[in-house]
Order: C-alpha cells, then structure tokens, then sequence
C-alpha cells in the first residue's frame, strides 16, 4: 500500500514542481518590469490553460485587430456620429452624422474638441471613434 502512496507522491510533486517553474517564469519582476521568458524569447509565454480556454490577453488582441486608427490634425473638417436617438426621428432614414466642424484640440487619448464652422467651440471632448473625416 505505501508504494501507491509514494508512486502518488511522487507525481504530484513532478506536477507542483513544474508549476513553480511555469509561475516563476511568468512572473513579472518589478526590477525589469518584464517576464523572465519574455526577457530570453522576445514573446510572452501561454499558458496550458489558455490553449483550452480564451484568455483576457488573446481577447484583447481578437479586439485590437479590428480597431481602425484615425489620425486627425488641427483645421481638419470632420463629422461626428449622432449617438442620441432625437424625439422627432425618422427612423432609418435619419441622419447618421452632424456637421462638418472643425478640429479645435487634440488629446492623447483620443479625446477631440471641435468648434462649429462659423468658430463656436464646443465645450465637451467628443471621442475620436464617433468622428469621420469629411471630404467636401
């Protein structure tokens, strides 16, 4: 009976062992601000788990794939979605942009002031994925 017990022991010291070192090169030491494995392969390690199951990380790269990035400058014409449904809609032949208005200030992160044409400033950051560039 003892040499199941210690075949046992055995393997779950074989598994614990190699979860410190999973951890221990997963780790992000303060020192470096990196991972030990990102350090010596230049890529971060997957886990076992993340193969079966989808992770926080590979979910944000499926998300990050598909976010266009718009570059806009000072002076351009741009137009900004309506995000508000308006009491007297016309349903799906409504308008889907305002505009055109101009760049005032650009944020680094993504926020945008936009001033009318006649040069009213708005006073509310819009957020640059609800612009478009207009091209008159």
């Amino acid at each position: 009976m003892n040499g199941a017990v210690e075949a046992a022991n055995k393997n779950i010291k074989k598994i614990i062992e190699k979860m410190t070192l999973l951890a221990y090169r997963t780790f992000i030491r303060s020192s470096t601000g990196a991972t030990p494995y990102s350090l010596v392969y230049d890529m971060e390690a997957i886990l076992p788990i993340e193969v079966e199951i989808p992770s926080m990380r590979r979910m944000a790269r499926a998300f990050n794939a598909r976010i266009r990035h718009r570059e806009f400058k000072l002076g351009d014409l741009i137009l900004r979605k309506v995000l508000h449904i308006t009491p007297d809609s016309r349903g799906k032949f409504a308008y889907k942009y305002d505009g055109p208005f101009v760049v005032k200030e650009i944020f680094s992160g993504g926020a945008i002031i936009l001033s009318d044409m006649d040069g009213t400033e708005n006073a509310l950051p819009v957020n640059a994925d609800a612009l478009k560039k207009y091209y008159p």
